[in-house]
């Protein structure tokens, strides 16, 4: 299996000292990260989606075999809510497509209002290239049926296995050959005790997959990044 670990963006100014030295530039944060890690979550698209030529830069200053997972945009989740997909998944993959082989998956994070529609779910994701990765974080409970799986399994995506507090926010379905897990708060706070990664590095392991992507998206203070690092060690 090749594990892929990172966090959920790279451009947090409480990192510096703990990933970026004093006297580094912003604009060679990434450079830096890159250094460490070899794949990013880039969730700024989901607030506003970046131009090709942003993306291009970035596929430019990272190294070879560097990847970056993108979080779609909250237009096409959120505001759309996976109604009249084609348009807003044309937008986003012509702008991503610039990142070339150093593209990941795409993440579609619901809304936890947003209940079960697989006829929604099933055209999205239909709308998306060959080839081209998604992984898929419902946030309400309506989802974890089996229509919902088998739409998953037809597409070839996966579905995120989220953590919160140290427990799943999801069943632990392996819907592909490859998986996806966002951890996204510890159980004592912000961070992850060596017992939560423990468990979360087993249930890697033993789903099978032939790739595994896990980001760490407990930014504040720079938990992230010291917990992306320990799980590289635990796994």
């Amino acid at each position: 299996m090749t594990l892929l670990v990172g966090t959920s963006g790279w451009q947090y100014k409480d990192w510096r000292g703990v990933l970026y030295p004093e006297g580094v530039p912003q604009r060679l944060w990434l450079e830096t990260y890159a250094e460490e890690f070899a794949t990013v979550e880039s969730n700024n698209a989901f607030y506003r989606l970046p131009k090709p030529e942003s993306f291009a830069g970035w596929r430019d200053r990272t190294p070879p075999g560097f990847v970056m997972a993108v979080k779609a945009s909250r237009f096409l989740t959120h505001i759309k809510r996976l109604v009249d997909p084609e348009e807003p998944v044309a937008r986003l993959m012509g702008a991503a497509a610039e990142l070339k082989d150093k593209l990941g998956p795409i993440l579609l994070q619901l809304p936890p209002t947003l209940k079960v529609d697989p006829g929604r779910l099933d055209r999205c994701l239909g709308c998306f290239p060959a080839g081209v990765r998604v992984a898929v974080e419902p946030r309400h409970d309506s989802w974890w049926t089996e229509e919902v799986r088998e739409i998953l399994r037809s597409h070839a995506a996966a579905l995120c296995w989220g953590d919160r507090l140290g427990k799943p926010q999801s069943p632990l379905w392996r819907t592909t050959d490859w998986g996806y897990v966002r951890m996204h708060q510890g159980p004592a706070g912000v961070a992850y005790g060596d017992t939560a990664m423990k468990t979360w590095a087993g249930r890697v392991r033993e789903a099978g997959w032939r790739d595994a992507y896990v980001y760490f998206n407990n930014d504040l203070g720079g938990a992230a990044v010291r917990n992306a690092r320990r799980f590289v060690r635990l796994a």
